[in-house]
């Protein structure tokens, strides 16, 4: 199974509206939002087997407007292969 970060934003007038359909959908304390600060965006991190999967953790009607990204950790000798690949 992969990691997802799973951005989905909103404008400042969707934003109670927004929030109120993850409240709904039980995810509510999964997610950190920044909408304190003027960016109305929530975030949350989940493992799925595709972006698609990912993208389930967001109420469909608020959907459209989010991303999934897949995550990768490196380690040093991940990084020392990645220069091998581009020196050849």
């Amino acid at each position: 199974m992969n990691r997802y970060l799973v951005e989905s934003t909103h404008t400042a007038e969707e934003c109670l509206y927004a929030l109120d359909l993850i409240v709904a959908h039980g995810h509510i304390t999964h997610f950190d939002w920044g909408c304190e600060s003027g960016v109305h965006t929530g975030w949350v991190i989940v493992e799925a087997d595709s972006e698609d999967e990912a993208l389930l953790s967001v109420p469909s009607m608020i959907r459209n407007k989010a991303r999934a990204i897949q995550l990768s950790k490196f380690t040093p000798q991940i990084i020392r292969s990645f220069h091998t690949e581009t020196q050849q």
